[in-house]
């Protein structure tokens, strides 16, 4: 699983001209599930995600998770994370996981997060057309790939 986190100052995604997802401070995570994704990744990057001190305290540093901030959470399925630029210039995404296998997987990483923070996380649908508008904050943009634990 890879996954874009960007700390915002505000959100939302619209579909179709509706807004199905809006959030103040808090984090936006771009999410990619790949053929070899399996629910140990899920628990891994979502732990990781939820214990990433990206948030400042009173002193402006970096120190504080996104459920110590009391920030927000929007996650966006994002199958454009596992383009091959290889060959050509028109990307290939045969590693990205199919609906069938990455529908699942999606969803519980959003209840994983949920648990983990225990709050409600706000969401895109998963395969739609979306329109996502973000204020970085920082900016602060962190990618985390479940196969490159760093």
């Amino acid at each position: 699983m890879r996954a874009i986190i960007q700390r915002s100052l505000s959100a939302s995604v619209h579909i179709s001209g509706q807004l199905v997802a809006s959030i103040e401070k808090g984090m936006v995570i771009l999410l990619g599930i790949e053929e070899a994704d399996e629910p140990e990744d899920v628990a891994w990057l979502s732990k990781k995600i939820c214990a990433m001190r990206i948030f400042s305290d009173e002193e402006g540093k970096m120190n504080r998770s996104i459920e110590e901030s009391g920030g927000g959470i929007i996650v966006v399925s994002q199958f454009t994370l596992y383009a091959s630029t290889k060959k050509g210039n028109r990307p290939s995404f045969i590693r990205a996981a199919r609906p069938d296998m990455a529908i699942p997987l999606y969803e519980k990483f959003n209840q994983a997060v949920e648990t983990l923070t225990g709050q409600k996380v706000q969401t895109g649908i998963f395969g739609a057309e979306m329109q996502v508008a973000l204020i970085n904050d920082g900016p602060v943009t962190i990618l985390i790939d479940s196969r490159q634990r760093e």
